[in-house]
């Protein structure tokens, strides 16, 4: 087996979709990095990679077991062993998972450029592993709370942060099915659709706006954002956490 050494993380916790683990360049200063001193590196197919990647689902038993602890986290100058953490590779793509225990992938990271093309150098030689995705496992579909990778294509961290706020919000209307409010809102978004807007039912409003909203993102789609939450102050919270954030790394994480 392979292993990596001295390699930064930082950890995204309890994410089903690849694009919310942030490659380096969208690590903001106020992300809490790790070091792994040791971290063994395997080489999976497409298919298992993508399974890992994209979902929240048990990781094969065999893998588990190849990887028991045989991690090691650097602290304090403190040297801990992690049990079920590596490192992931199909060859095109690359994270790093630890299941803090369970038989899940719970954390996940992206590594540093430099680590990125140690990995790729490391496996020209080798052939990827083979491990069975559970039988257990389900086909994963997208909804509103768990967009498509394609509606978030394109997108900077804080776009596709504030992006599923939007979504948060939408949500949150379709449950009350105020048939009154989307009408305001659609017309908030399309003031050219004013009358026909009026004659809709909620199921016959929804489709059209909801098509209209997850295609790209746009300082419209800001200002509708911002318009919506206000007065909720959960989401007004997450609102100024994305807003305000700097996105800016000390010089240690080069």
């Amino acid at each position: 087996m392979q292993y990596l050494h001295d390699v930064w993380v930082n950890w995204f916790e309890g994410e089903e979709n690849g694009y919310n683990v942030c490659h380096f360049h969208e690590w903001k200063r106020e992300d809490v990095i790790e070091l792994l001193d040791q971290v063994p590196l395997l080489y999976i197919s497409r298919d298992l990679f993508e399974y890992i990647e994209n979902d929240l689902s048990e990781l094969p038993a065999l893998l588990l077991e190849e990887i028991y602890q045989k991690s090691y986290l650097r602290k304090n100058h403190e040297r801990t062993t992690v049990d079920y953490a590596c490192v992931l590779t199909d060859g095109n793509r690359i994270i790093a998972i630890d299941t803090i225990g369970y038989q899940i992938p719970i954390r996940k990271s992206r590594i540093i450029p430099r680590h990125e093309q140690l990995v790729y150098e490391m496996i020209q030689q080798e052939e990827p592993r083979r491990f069975e995705i559970p039988r257990n496992a389900y086909k994963k579909e997208h909804h509103i709370l768990s967009p498509s990778p394609i509606e978030m294509r394109g997108l900077t961290r804080k776009e596709r942060q504030l992006k599923q706020l939007l979504y948060m919000a939408l949500d949150h209307l379709y449950t009350s099915k105020n048939v009154s409010e989307l009408r305001y809102w659609f017309t908030e978004w399309e003031p050219d659709q004013y009358r026909n807007i009026q004659h809709l039912s909620f199921e016959e409003l929804w489709t059209p706006f909801y098509s209209a909203i997850k295609s790209g993102w746009s300082k419209e789609h800001v200002l509708l954002c911002e318009r919506m939450i206000k007065g909720q102050p959960f989401f007004e919270r997450l609102w100024e956490v994305e807003t305000q954030s700097v996105n800016e790394k000390p010089p240690l994480w080069h």
